[in-house]
């Protein structure tokens, strides 16, 4: 009787074992048959996919990151916005932007007043031995300044406000206001420069804000009121 029992107990171990090793062969027939299709699509897909409907031709792919000064200074409206488009609201706008209209100001790096000039920058306009507190507490001359040095930087530049202004370079369209704007920021030759490259020989400031941010920022304005003048002085 024990005899018979475990010849029906190994029969029946047989037929299992036998089941599962047709189960694993189905199993793993499929697995290879699932790896071979995948990878068929993917050759048939590389081979036949049409790739022209996703060009980039013709769009605008220039993208700049905004520095943390540009970026907090984006949101601020203009101090005089009734003074629309002027010469009196560019100058103001810019101000503004500068050192917020103040005319006793001066900043970290010893630059002076509502325009926030360098001495060099004075001196080239004729502003010479003249006492800091004195200039600083002189609104008149400080306008003056301004006029005379934004009058030499548009005949400095006079040639490539008349060959670049309706062009659109990195993205902002060029304006006579924004270079103007652009050389008080950076001087008249680094303006040269960044438009004679096509905006590749790019400048910033210590503070980190760029010639196209101004070009940006303050272009579109009236500045036909501002004559160039090679030898333009504030005194």
């Amino acid at each position: 009787m024990h005899g018979k029992n475990l010849s029906r107990g190994e029969h029946f171990l047989s037929g299992y074992l036998e089941i599962f090793y047709m189960i694993k062969k189905i199993i793993g027939l499929s697995i290879l048959l699932t790896i071979g299709g995948i990878l068929l699509l993917s050759f048939t897909t590389k081979e036949s996919l049409d790739l022209t409907s996703y060009s980039t031709a013709g769009l605008d792919l220039y993208y700049i990151a905004p520095n943390f000064n540009e970026i907090e200074e984006s949101s601020v409206v203009n101090v005089s916005p009734e003074l629309g488009k002027s010469y009196i609201g560019f100058k103001e706008a810019l101000a503004f932007k500068e050192s917020r209209g103040d005319y006793g100001v001066v900043n970290q790096f010893g630059y002076m007043g509502k325009y926030q000039f360098g001495k060099g920058t004075l001196a080239l306009i004729g502003v010479k031995n003249v006492n800091k507190n004195d200039f600083l507490a002189n609104p008149a001359l400080q306008e003056k300044a301004f006029y005379a040095y934004t009058s030499r930087n548009k005949w400095v530049l006079r040639r490539d406000i008349k060959w670049f202004v309706g062009k659109t370079m990195n993205g902002v369209e060029v304006t006579e206001s924004g270079i103007l704007a652009a050389a008080h920021l950076a001087g008249p030759n680094a303006v040269k420069r960044y438009l004679r490259s096509g905006g590749v020989e790019g400048f910033a400031d210590a503070f980190g804000t760029t010639i196209r941010y101004y070009m940006k920022r303050f272009g579109g304005y009236d500045t036909s009121f501002v004559l160039p003048n090679r030898k333009a002085k504030a005194i």
